[in-house]
């Protein structure tokens, strides 16, 4: 069965597609023949991933779902939050985003680095909205680590592995912990029980 993910970020397909498993064919955003940049005017997650994912339906009537995630870091209050993809600029540049990131944190010397991700999956699913949220817990390094993964994994370090970052460890660690990977589990399951 083919769903389409509103996203045009390898990793993410890669990891959703791990996610549903062999039943499902989950393709892009450009697969279906959507190029153009959905514009997330939300202000918080949900309200951006419902943006996303209606656009695709509305465009080609499939089944599809979005996601919006968003890194809250404590000492910063809950920054970048809903802006985490366009933290230093209005592209998706997370090398500028982490060095902003770095460099506001270095205002707080020794307060707490904790933080977390959350991610909210809009699913439409036969014209209806369903929705399934996720967190990750942490905290930031102080420098980055590792080159897996994408986004901010090289100084994000998981306190379900408070050694490394998320992107020295294993694509599968972050299958079975990460906020996505919780909310899509979630919807994935949700999917199973409308098929049987």
């Amino acid at each position: 069965m083919k769903i389409v993910f509103a996203t045009g970020n390898k990793g993410k397909l890669r990891e959703a597609a791990d996610l549903l498993g062999p039943d499902y064919e989950v393709v892009s955003m450009e697969e279906v023949g959507i190029v153009e940049d959905i514009e997330e005017t939300g202000e918080t997650l949900r309200e951006n991933s419902i943006i996303k994912a209606e656009y695709v339906y509305e465009k080609t009537g499939l089944n599809c779902f979005a996601d919006d995630t968003g890194l809250m870091v404590d000492c910063l209050d809950g920054a970048p939050g809903v802006h985490s993809a366009r933290y230093a600029t209005e592209g998706h540049d997370f090398n500028a985003n982490i060095d902003k990131l770095l460099s506001e944190m270095e205002k707080h010397p020794g307060e707490p680095r904790t933080a977390h991700f959350s991610s909210v999956v809009t699913l439409i699913w036969n014209g209806e909205k369903h929705f399934f949220e996720g967190t990750f817990n942490g905290r930031i390094a102080e420098r980055r680590a590792g080159n897996g993964g994408f986004g901010y994994d090289p100084v994000f370090i998981a306190d379900a592995c408070p050694d490394h970052s998320v992107a020295e460890l294993p694509i599968s660690f972050k299958n079975e912990h990460s906020h996505r990977a919780k909310a899509l589990k979630a919807m994935a399951e949700w999917i199973r029980k409308q098929d049987r």
